[in-house]
């Protein structure tokens, strides 16, 4: 067994007996951020031999300088999405189902074309051209409690960078300009806050061509009909339960989301 498979058991773990989020990748084989990338392969097959799915898609996060600055780390990260943890918009969470649950409100977008692993760099251009579908999307996050003047990146790409969930808005036919699109959320049916498509890298397109490359340069690709949520246009929230939140994405659709 590999250092990385011995800390991804290691950290499957701490998920099941509900253990505080502490950072943990230098001192268990998570050294560098290929390592953690490797940390993170391993955890995603461990969770899928326990019955949670194949992978349907991935989170790109840590798009925004908001975000960026919220946790102290000035690089994307990327994670894997599992078929058990896509939900429809209306969907309740159970809050006391998470360490701490926290939610981040974006852009998705739908795979109409494969993007294989290959020797060259994906362009822009080719990136947009395999893009079939937009949809409203809220991103379910657990920080298991995280003191995030703690967190290194290398610990948060190996716990799969936190991914908890995605509720999903309908598909939409994909705006001309994902950059200009302004994206508003609402608490309890009270304005709380907005961003723009472009606060994610300058536009959703952005961190989806960082995507297809760096998961190119570990042997994988993108698949036609996966999804790719591509970074929170607000800094993260953490519910109460009883809460309701909506998300409109202009010209592209709404998602809703409850706790319990």
């Amino acid at each position: 067994m590999t250092d990385h498979s011995q800390t991804a058991r290691w950290l499957r773990g701490q998920h099941l007996a509900g253990a505080r989020f502490v950072p943990f990748a230098r001192a268990r084989g998570g050294a560098t951020l290929a390592d953690a990338y490797a940390v993170q392969e391993a955890h995603v097959a461990a969770m899928q031999a326990d019955g949670m799915g194949d992978i349907r898609g991935w989170k790109i996060g840590l798009t925004s300088l908001r975000m960026q600055q919220m946790c102290g780390i000035d690089q994307p990260v990327a994670g894997a999405v599992l078929a058990s943890r896509l939900h429809a918009s209306g969907h309740m969470a159970r809050l006391a189902d998470h360490g701490r649950l926290g939610l981040e409100f974006e852009i998705c977008l739908r795979l109409g074309a494969d993007l294989p692993a290959r020797a060259a760099p994906y362009t822009a251009a080719e990136v947009a051209r395999a893009v079939d579908a937009a949809a409203a999307a809220v991103e379910m996050v657990d920080d298991r409690n995280c003191d995030y003047a703690t967190l290194d990146v290398e610990s948060l790409i190996a716990d799969n960078s936190w991914n908890a969930g995605v509720v999903l808005g309908d598909w939409a036919p994909v705006p001309a300009d994902l950059t200009g699109c302004e994206g508003v959320v609402t608490l309890n049916g009270a304005h709380l806050d907005r961003g723009y498509g472009r606060d994610a890298l300058g536009g959703p397109l952005v961190p989806l061509e960082w995507l297809a490359n760096h998961l190119s340069a570990r042997g994988r690709g993108l698949r036609r009909g996966d999804l790719v949520m591509t970074g929170s246009l607000i800094p993260t929230q953490f519910p109460a339960a009883g809460s309701r939140y909506g998300f409109v994405v202009e010209g592209v659709g709404r998602v809703d989301l409850s706790l319990a």
